[in-house]
């Protein structure tokens, strides 16, 4: 009898917002720094507001709780090998602030030099909506699809279901959600339609030595 086994697995980690009252102040923040520079950053994001990377400095006490909350998390899904009880390693944190309207998108990339990757999803602009073709979907690709495709592009590998495997998972947005990815995985925003405003904040975390006292 044959025995399959799946392995190397991506974590993909989900959580949520509880105090409205957070949200509402990273709103503030945002809209207040968004006043302040109208012009922003142009990265990933194909059209929409990219704030600078500076939230952690303009964010307020919402941000740095927010920061605390991705720590917290990735803390909960690390482990030092060569120190599993306590963790020689720490984590600097870098933030800024996405807006997006109607058309909006980001383009796939990745965060080179970080560890791991958090999207926390202050409003998503659906306004209730649960129309499909609202799209905004963060979208995650399988690194390793282009090499099995490359050879035989119809085929699909099947999981422990017996199902395909797919080469990109669409994730919908909701306010209050957060997610945590590694780093390397290659993400994206398909085109935004909803007639609010999607708001998001993403943070970096890149893994640093704590400094021995």
């Amino acid at each position: 009898m044959t025995d399959t086994h799946q392995i190397f697995a991506t974590p993909f980690v989900i959580d949520t917002l509880q105090s409205e009252e957070g949200i509402a102040m990273l709103r503030a923040a945002i809209e207040e720094e968004m006043a302040r520079d109208a012009k922003g950053l142009s990265i990933s994001n194909l059209g929409g507001w990219h704030s600078n990377t500076r939230m952690l400095e303009w964010g307020g006490e919402a941000a740095k709780a927010l920061v605390y909350k991705a720590m917290t998390m990735a803390d909960a899904q690390t482990q030092d090998a060569k120190s599993p009880q306590e963790s020689r390693f720490g984590w600097i944190p870098e933030l800024w602030a996405n807006v997006s309207r109607k058309g909006h998108a980001n383009q796939y990339h990745t965060h080179p030099g970080s560890y791991w990757s958090v999207v926390a999803y202050v409003d998503d602009g659906f306004n209730g909506d649960d129309d499909r073709e609202l799209g905004g979907e963060l979208q995650l690709l399988d690194p390793r699809a282009p090499m099995t495709q490359m050879a035989a592009p119809d085929l699909r590998m099947l999981d422990a279901a017996g199902q395909p495997i797919p080469s990109e998972v669409s994730v919908r947005p909701r306010t209050g959600m957060v997610v945590m990815f590694p780093s390397w995985l290659q993400h994206a925003v398909r085109p935004f339609y909803g007639e609010g405003t999607r708001i998001s904040i993403a943070i970096n975390l890149t893994a640093a030595l704590k400094r021995v006292e």
